[in-house]
């Protein structure tokens, strides 16, 4: 990283999260609350699925791996983001950056796959619920989350390595409030185009083909509820599709709009904003959302403190 016009970056200054000072405190203190929440609600369904055995099943099984990959991703930024807040220079080393990008597509790169793992397993309970034990058997649900680990880490190690063969000037601002990897990539003074063709490529095979298998999974699901037309299976689709559908929108539009259809119109406060959709507040919306408004998680919860007590 030295020769002509190059000096040796062994930090980078992340200022992509401009905050008025009279208001510095608020946003520290609403910051600090999401990620609590996120941490606890995930803490509380993983802990739920491993100490009720009624909830040892491929569905539990997936969300506890997304409440763990939940609440991973947003302690690789907002921990950083709110001792920056804190510091009179926001600042991160060139390892620490570069460990925090491997980190951050790691998990972000797993929520996708659980994404569609998950509307798949619920197209499989209500298209195939005679079945179901035999699809989604604890063998092969056991072997596709490891399999989907190994293809996260590898895809995160492959982009890491990447971005460690690049150079990078004199310019260490990073207009982000972490080390994204597009704003890596802008401040970079070597030649990007295998980063960004990989970022095109791996960007399709895990953001775009799971978005359109979910979408595929739901309205597969929709059209087998019509053909047995009744109150009680619109309802179950509703609650099944509704919220999860929410999340995905939220999750993926997020995603695409910044990584795979950037726009040159896009301020960096509209970047941090998206950004925090996707980093933050769809990691703290997710238990809520798939497990702690469902009744055997709650069933669950009765039956653990129960227990406890009983057992003091």
């Amino acid at each position: 990283m030295t020769g002509n016009n190059q000096t040796l970056i062994s930090k980078f200054l992340l200022l992509g999260l401009p905050i008025l000072s009279e208001y510095h405190f608020l946003f520290y203190a609403l910051f600090l609350a999401m990620y609590l929440t996120t941490v606890l609600g995930n803490l509380l369904i993983i802990a739920l699925v491993r100490l009720d055995s009624h909830l040892h099943t491929p569905m539990y099984l997936f969300l506890s791996n997304l409440s763990f990959s939940d609440l991973c991703f947003s302690s690789v930024t907002i921990p950083k983001l709110l001792q920056n807040m804190q510091s009179q220079v926001p600042s991160i080393s060139y390892v620490g950056c570069l460990t925090q990008l491997y980190f951050f597509m790691v998990f972000g790169d797993m929520e996708s796959f659980l994404l569609v793992v998950m509307a798949y397993d619920r197209y499989v309970a209500i298209c195939f619920p005679l079945h179901y034990t035999s699809i989604m058997s604890t063998k092969f649900c056991t072997s596709l989350v490891l399999l989907l680990w190994m293809l996260t880490t590898s895809n995160a190690m492959m982009h890491t390595l990447l971005m460690a063969r690049l150079s990078f000037c004199e310019k260490n601002v990073i207009l982000h409030f972490f080390c994204d990897i597009s704003a890596l990539l802008k401040l970079s003074c070597s030649d990007t185009f295998v980063n960004e063709l990989m970022i095109f490529i791996m960007g399709g095979i895990i953001i775009i083909i799971p978005f359109l298998l979910i979408v595929i999974s739901y309205v597969r699901i929709f059209f087998s509820i019509l053909k047995v037309p009744s109150i009680q299976g619109i309802h179950k689709v509703f609650s099944t599709c509704g919220s999860h559908l929410s999340v995905v929108s939220l999750f993926y539009g997020t995603i695409i709009g910044l990584y795979l259809c950037p726009s040159g119109n896009n301020s960096t406060v509209k970047e941090s904003v998206m950004a925090m959709m996707y980093t933050v507040v769809t990691p703290m919306l997710n238990p809520f959302i798939y497990s702690l408004r469902n009744r055997d998680m709650k069933r669950a919860l009765i039956r653990v403190i129960c227990s406890k007590k009983i057992s003091l």
